[in-house]
C-alpha cells in the first residue's frame, strides 16, 4: 500500500502539520503521522523509516522547528523523496529551521518549502504531485484542483475589480 509518512519533531508542530494532513485527505492519499525527533529519539526515527518503507511509504514529509534536523535525518536513512517543512518560531527560530532544512550536504537532498502554514500545505501538494507520476487519477484530481483555484481567484477578483 503506497502512502505518505508525515513526521514532526514535537507535539507543538501539529498545528502546522494538520494543514498537510488536510490536503492529503482532500486527495484521498493515505498517510501515517507520528512525533519523532532527530535528537531526542534518533533510533525511533531510523526504525520508523525502515518500517515505513517496508510497508510502502513513497514520500516522507518532516516538519521541525529550531534546529530542524528531522528532515535531514530522514533523508540520511532513505532514498525516497523527503520534503521538509520549517516550523515558525520566535526570534531567529524561523530562520534557523529554514536554514537547517535547506542547507543539506550534496547527495542528501531535502525539498524545502516555505516556513509555516504555506509550506505545510505545499508539502502535501508536492507529495501528491510525486505520487501522481504513477497515478493518472491523482494527476487528474490535481488538475481539477488547479482549475478550482483559478475559478476562486477569478470570482474573488470579480467582486472587487475596477477597470478604467
Amino acid at each position: 500500500m503506497k502512502f505518505v509518512a508525515v513526521l514532526m519533531g514535537s507535539k507543538s508542530d501539529y498545528d502546522i502539520v494538520k494543514e498537510t494532513l488536510g490536503i492529503l485527505e482532500k486527495f484521498n492519499i493515505k498517510y501515517e503521522v507520528l512525533i519523532t525527533s532527530a535528537h531526542r529519539s534518533p533510533h525511533r526515527t531510523q526504525e520508523y523509516i525502515k518500517n515505513a518503507e517496508a510497508k510502502g511509504a513513497k514520500v516522507f514529509i518532516a516538519a521541525a522547528g529550531m534546529a530542524a534536523h528531522l528532515a535531514g535525518a530522514v533523508a540520511a536513512y532513505t532514498t525516497k523523496p523527503v520534503i521538509g517543512i520549517p516550523i515558525p518560531g520566535s526570534n531567529l527560530a524561523s530562520m534557523d529551521s529554514l536554514f537547517s532544512i535547506v542547507q543539506m550536504p550534496s547527495g542528501i537532498p531535502v525539498a524545502t518549502l516555505a516556513v509555516g502554514k504555506s509550506g505545510a500545505i505545499n508539502a502535501a501538494y508536492l507529495a501528491a504531485q510525486i505520487l501522481a507520476i504513477g497515478d493518472e487519477n491523482l494527476a487528474q484530481d490535481l488538475l481539477e484542483d488547479r482549475k478550482k483555484q483559478q475559478e476562486k481567484l477569478n470570482s474573488d477578483s470579480s467582486q472587487i475589480e475596477i477597470f478604467l
